[in-house]
């Protein structure tokens, strides 16, 4: 029966860390995103996200997207600097259409700092990313 489940590739969804100027609290954060780079909506998007190493593991954060436009990016979390020495991982479902797709990303641990920041689709700024 396995053999007959058939789970899509995921191509054009990503995730980014952005380090952003907060206006409110005048302040520096990493603020994580999702990017649909695709040219259709996602419904119903399901991300889960902890931290974690060889002996820690940090609580786990939920978040739902009803929708999220073609073409369109929404935050999904604040991260704190201490987080960056655990491995990040953000567990993203969602149905394209009738299908649904699910994918895991991970920052290494030590992958999100300052050296590693680069263009970000859609968002006309730099941060570290994963496809």
């Amino acid at each position: 029966m396995k053999k007959d489940i058939q789970i899509p590739e995921v191509n054009d969804v990503y995730i980014a860390v952005v380090k952003e100027y907060n206006t409110t609290y005048k302040t520096e954060d990493w603020n994580a995103y999702i990017i649909n780079d695709k040219d259709v909506d996602l419904e119903m998007v399901i991300i889960v996200t902890n931290g974690f190493n060889e002996t820690k593991i940090t609580s786990t954060f939920r978040k739902k997207i009803d929708k999220l436009p073609k073409k369109s990016y929404a935050k999904i979390e604040l991260l704190q600097e201490a987080l960056f020495a655990l491995n990040n991982q953000f567990k993203v479902s969602f149905f394209e259409g009738n299908s649904m797709f699910d994918k895991t990303y991970t920052f290494r641990k030590n992958t999100i700092n300052e050296k590693a920041l680069q263009p970000i689709p859609l968002m006309d700024v730099r941060g570290v990313l994963v496809k």
